[in-house]
């Protein structure tokens, strides 16, 4: 099988604690990014969990909108109203 070559730009602190962390498993960076790369094929997926933390501005935002939504509340009483706050 061809091999090929996969170029990574990561800052050099990230790169010394990853390395850290699958050296005391054996390993070495290349080696888990190979088991990376097989098992994406493997699952046909990005075997990866990734979200966000929102800033507390959005957070507030959301629950807000949560509330309005649970008790049927509308900020805006038509169409109008709504696209003229947009500035539409």
């Amino acid at each position: 099988m061809a091999m090929a070559t996969v170029t990574v730009k990561v800052d050099a602190e990230t790169k010394a604690k990853a390395a850290s962390i699958v050296d005391d498993l054996g390993l070495d960076l290349s080696s888990v990014t190979r088991a990376f790369y097989r098992q994406i094929v493997r699952e046909r997926r990005v075997p990866l969990s990734l979200s966000y933390a929102a800033t507390p501005e959005a957070a507030e935002n959301i629950r807000v909108a949560a509330d309005m939504i649970a008790s049927g509340q509308s900020r805006f009483s038509n169409a109008e109203d709504m696209f003229s706050a947009l500035g539409i």
